[in-house]
């Protein structure tokens, strides 16, 4: 029996990068799947979240995340450019949002037609991987195509249902808070949710106890 579960995710999140090529192969390797419900990132929600936040974060939150990635292996370099425009001299957050908005209304067409997973894995590589200019030059454009998606399909909705589209995402906000959590990345599996990319293995071990299986 296929096993289900959601992934909370945002592409501008770079723990979420860390761990959804990790879940990519999970499923792959098991007879599970993994839909995608893409969030906005805290600084599009919570746009003063980072000037409340403690001064040792940023630098705490950059250290862990090299880390993480040298022990995993996994490609990793600061995003060129950042999916949100801000200030970092005053942590302002910019009104207007082009590149974040784009890309999530991307992963919400592609998680309309249950190819989500593959595109934030592909997309968020070519984010958070050390790709420069990720948003142009058809970088995304071979993210769609690597998920099997059309592109000419996926780039037409997301100018003609912005605002559908971000309905969703905003339904998928309230569905991770209804789930018991509010960051990303979380993973909600049976109704549990295990949040951070350092409970992979625990999200695992509770899917194996309700009979996981390798394809």
């Amino acid at each position: 029996m296929t096993l289900t579960a959601e992934l909370y995710f945002s592409f501008r999140s770079p723990y979420s990068y860390l761990s959804i090529g990790r879940y990519r192969a999970m499923t792959e390797e098991y007879d599970l799947s993994i839909g995608l419900r893409p969030v906005y990132p805290l600084a599009i929600r919570q746009p003063d979240f980072f000037e409340r936040n403690h001064p040792n974060w940023i630098g705490y939150t950059m250290r862990d995340m090299l880390r993480v990635a040298e022990f995993h292996g996994i490609p990793f370099g600061a995003p060129r450019p950042d999916p949100i425009i801000q200030d970092m001299a005053t942590r302002e957050i910019a009104e207007d949002q082009p590149y974040i908005r784009r890309v999530t209304r991307m992963g919400q067409a592609a998680a309309r037609r249950g190819a989500g997973l593959v595109f934030a894995a592909e997309a968020g590589r070519m984010i958070w991987g050390g790709q420069e200019g990720w948003h142009e030059g058809g970088h995304l454009e071979r993210a769609i195509e690597a998920a099997g998606l059309g592109v000419e399909e996926i780039i037409a909705e997301v100018q003609s249902e912005g605002e559908a589209l971000d309905a969703d995402i905003a339904a998928n906000q309230d569905a991770l808070e209804k789930a018991g959590h509010w960051g990303v990345p979380t993973l909600v599996f049976d109704g549990e949710p295990f949040f951070g990319q350092d409970r992979i293995e625990m999200a695992k071990w509770r899917m194996e106890q309700k009979g996981l299986a390798k394809r």
